[in-house]
């Protein structure tokens, strides 16, 4: 299934891309995987926009997020939006991170 922003954006290369995401098993291939793929201030932002996404997404306002995370207000905004009007990416991932967790606790 195609969403609507992936149509926008849907090529070759990020077929390609998500093809290698999604052949990583452990956090030890995503962290080799990534580090190679990524500069480190790439990591530091993707990573820093999925935390305020998590906290936004909790009902967390924005003090708090920018305490925690570093984030600008506009980095924030920008997520929110994504939340909102987005794809539902981040509720997906959410989703099955928290069901991954509470199946570990079983």
């Amino acid at each position: 299934m195609v969403f609507k922003m992936s149509r926008k954006l849907q090529d070759d290369n990020l077929d390609f891309l998500f093809k290698a995401v999604l052949a990583l098993e452990t956090p030890d291939d995503c962290y080799a995987f990534f580090e190679d793929l990524c500069t480190v201030q790439e990591l530091k932002a993707i990573s820093q926009r999925l935390v305020v996404a998590k906290m936004l997404s909790e009902k967390c306002v924005y003090t708090d997020i920018v305490n925690a995370t570093g984030a600008s207000t506009a980095t924030i905004s920008r997520v929110n939006r994504s939340l909102q009007y987005g794809c539902d990416g981040y509720d997906k991932i959410f989703e099955r991170i928290k069901a991954q967790e509470e199946n570990e606790q079983l």
